[in-house]
């Protein structure tokens, strides 16, 4: 059986199957051909339904060896390559059509060294993973807020989660890394060791080569967290969100706060007054150890209003971590996103957050607004890739759907919100919360990493100058 996959240029290599035997006669993993490659084996398929997932040919990798493997291959026959890890992109980067896909899904391993406090988190690893075995040790990694987000993916684009207030990013919080390059090499990447490198992947996203394995900084959290969640009308997210942002700008460091608006499904074991109905749902997740003292200072987002429903109470901290998971099934949605940052936050920002927030193209999209401070502005602009540090909210505008026949209406809505948030932002994208749509690959890329973009260019130069790992955010090399 000869498997044709494509190139970069869109043209065609054609692929015996002597060759692909010879690549699975030294390869641990499997190799997978055309409909192979889409079975119901598949480890962790892509979350974002709006794309295809149908690739020429998929390599399911055990470990580093296997991914060096991958990529020699790919680059000796001229392969237009996708990098899988936790499958998570809203944008559909971790999946490609016709080419090659490196997949590291099956990749999950999570060894804690609590003595050291340190994480060494394989690259396929979903957050969910970590959660797992680093609170065995009361120790947490800050990292996102739904436990099916890949580690990789989050962690290259910056990372923002229920720890940020105190303990930074989660970019901040790796120490090593190891990394296949284009050229099939396996370099450590640290503050000591290839910094360069180390610099470009705080941030940078997936550029500069394919992170095998993640050595992360651990902090003491949980097992049990103050946690806020509650529900208000949504025709009152203005006064409420008035009230929020007043409290989220003088809230000491242990609390991380946000709010989302959503239309609340029928879920088993919630009040129905909050059933299908429209709600500003005001969260906070405070890591301090005294959990009585926590909730006391989380006491005043419980009442920025009339509450339809209150859960908030001391919660283990790996139930916080995937308690927004039913809202985000995998590969059950179609998405799009935009976000940008806000220096400033006046009432009538929030008067037409308000407004757009009662306007979703759909019961399942969302309008979010984040506090980011604290320990994410303590890094300089330039002290890793990810260079916004001082902006003090981020608004995301979240349209999810499962009729394609709605894809056209669903986006024009996102862009149509996202142009009139520039009016009070600074029209700066957050890009893991950024989709692609008929955009270029390296849109919103300029804006995204400013001051820090000739930097990036000038590493992947040195790492990647043929632009093989192209289907990202994509820093194009000089020349």
């Amino acid at each position: 059986m000869t498997v044709t996959a494509i190139r970069p240029d869109g043209s065609q290599e054609q692929l015996a199957e002597d060759i692909l035997q010879e690549l699975q006669a030294h390869f641990r993993g499997a190799v997978l051909a055309q409909e192979g490659a889409q079975d119901a084996t598949e480890p962790c398929p892509p979350w974002n339904a709006m794309f295809t997932d149908r690739p020429a040919l998929v390599t399911r990798c055990t470990g580093t060896a296997d991914v060096a493997d991958a990529v020699t291959f790919a680059r000796d026959h001229g392969l237009l390559v996708g990098i899988r890890g936790g499958g998570h992109s809203v944008a559909g980067l971790s999946t490609v059509s016709d080419g090659m896909l490196i997949d590291l899904s099956a990749m999950r391993g999570v060894q804690v060294d609590p003595v050291r406090r340190l994480a060494h988190v394989q690259g396929g690893a979903l957050l969910g993973d970590v959660d797992r075995e680093t609170q065995t040790f009361g120790l947490a990694v800050p990292l996102g807020r739904v436990s099916e987000t890949g580690v990789a993916g989050l962690t290259l684009g910056g990372g923002y989660g229920h720890l940020n207030a105190k303990y930074g990013l989660s970019c901040d919080n790796l120490v090593e890394a190891q990394v296949v390059t284009a050229d099939g090499r396996v370099l450590t990447a640290s503050a000591e060791e290839n910094p360069d490198l180390f610099w470009a992947l705080r941030g940078g996203g997936g550029n500069f080569g394919i992170v095998t394995s993640f050595t992360f900084r651990l902090h003491p959290v949980g097992p049990m967290v103050g946690f806020a969640g509650t529900f208000y009308p949504l025709a009152d997210l203005g006064e409420v969100e008035r009230r929020w942002r007043d409290y989220a700008l003088d809230a000491p460091r242990e609390v991380t706060t946000f709010i989302v608006t959503m239309t609340f499904p029928a879920a088993p074991g919630m009040p129905e007054v909050i059933h299908d109905r429209p709600v500003a749902i005001v969260g906070a997740v405070h890591c301090g150890s005294d959990i009585d003292a926590a909730m006391a200072e989380l006491q005043p987002l419980r009442e920025l209003g009339s509450p339809l429903f209150d859960m908030s109470q001391p919660m283990p901290y790996t139930a916080v971590q995937s308690a927004f998971d039913p809202f985000f099934p995998r590969r059950a949605l179609r998405a799009y996103w935009k976000s940008q940052y806000l220096e400033h936050l006046p009432d009538d920002a929030i008067d037409a957050i308000a407004a757009r927030a009662l306007d979703r193209p759909g019961p399942m999209s969302l309008v979010n607004t984040f506090r980011l401070g604290g320990a994410v502005h303590d890094v300089g602009a330039e002290e890793t890739a990810f260079p916004e540090r001082s902006a003090p909210f981020m608004v995301s505008f979240d349209s999810m759907w499962t009729d394609p026949a709605q894809d056209r209406a669903a986006v024009a809505w996102t862009r149509s919100a996202w142009d009139q948030m520039t009016t009070y932002g600074t029209g700066v994208p957050f890009l893991n919360f950024t989709s692609i749509a008929d955009e270029p690959l390296d849109a919103g890329v300029g804006s995204a990493f400013g001051r820090n973009l000739d930097r990036l260019r000038r590493i992947k130069t040195t790492y990647d100058p043929d632009n093989f790992f192209r289907l990202n955010n994509n820093v194009l090399p000089l020349g």
